[in-house]
């Protein structure tokens, strides 16, 4: 079976539309639809109806998509794990990182990566936690950032960050002298705090589920520097890593207590092939992370 055909054929399932489909491609119409009737002609079924423009696909289209997709997945894994015995210098890491522990926790590893290994792209994805362990189910990232991984996962997790969260308060704010603070003394001032799916969101919002109560949420962003001076001017207090404001003269921060240990690591698809340059990405963090590694696994091809 021609990979091509069913790459095109793929295509214009997505586009739904010969002429767009045949333009994104970059060949001309009449080359799509002989390419296309070919491979109709190959598998003797009909896969397009050609004269219904809302439901491109036939029912053996719409099976042969499906398969075709997976079939063109692997085809691609094959092709990079060929290309890899040429150069094992060479290759890409699409890796997944929250905007914050990558400026504040791995910023130093990454360059260091860099210059160890000059010639691997590595493309970095800005997102909440929850949303990035969607994209690694998904495929559109290789390696994630994710808060700490259950025993039976499909993902594959190696620890390499373990911090307590604590509050983050101006300096003249009665509760910033205290030893620690509590969930539900935290939660009774008004807020300062990241979006959902953002992992120093997750313990406030799972507390506040368990005790019903509402918030006085004054402003949700990710934007350290604006939650930096939205507490400092007293607008409402929030959750960080003690990194992030310990050494602001302007702000105290607080320990909660019973403590919030945060433990993150990089993950994986079990299913996903881990390149080359994937493993070197990961061994390379798990040495040069200062913190302790947790739930460690054997990487292996």
């Amino acid at each position: 079976m021609d990979l091509r055909r069913l790459e095109y054929f793929c295509q214009l399932a997505k586009v739904g539309n010969f002429t767009r489909a045949a333009k994104q491609i970059g060949i001309a119409q009449p080359a799509l639809s002989i390419a296309i009737g070919k491979l109709e002609q190959e598998l003797g079924l009909k896969l397009i109806n050609r004269a219904q423009k809302n439901d491109l696909l036939t029912s053996e289209g719409k099976v042969l998509l499906e398969s075709a997709s997976k079939l063109l997945a692997q085809a691609k894994q094959v092709k990079l794990e060929l290309q890899e015995l040429k150069d094992l210098a060479k290759g890409t890491v699409r890796v997944g990182i929250p905007t914050m522990m990558g400026s504040y926790y791995l910023a130093d590893s990454i360059v260091a990566f860099k210059k160890r290994y000059p010639h691997i792209v590595i493309q970095l994805v800005d997102q909440g936690t929850a949303a990035l362990e969607v994209m690694l189910e998904n495929g559109e990232l290789d390696i994630a950032l994710l808060r700490e991984v259950e025993e039976g996962s499909h993902l594959r997790y190696v620890g390499i960050i373990e911090e307590q969260m604590v509050a983050g308060l101006a300096t003249e704010h009665p509760l910033a002298s205290a030893a620690t603070i509590t969930l539900a003394q935290f939660c009774a001032e008004p807020l300062v705090l990241f979006h959902e799916g953002y992992f120093l969101r997750e313990a406030v919002s799972e507390y506040c589920k368990q005790q019903r109560m509402e918030l006085d949420i004054r402003m949700e962003t990710n934007l350290i520097k604006l939650q930096r001076d939205l507490v400092i001017n007293g607008i409402g207090i929030t959750t960080c890593l003690p990194k992030i404001f310990r050494d602001d003269p302007l702000l105290s921060v607080v320990p909660f207590n019973p403590k919030i240990v945060l433990r993150l690591g990089l993950a994986w698809k079990k299913s996903h092939y881990l390149s080359v340059a994937s493993k070197a990405f990961i061994e390379f963090l798990k040495r040069h992370s200062k913190t302790s590694s947790c739930n460690s696994n054997v990487i292996t091809s």
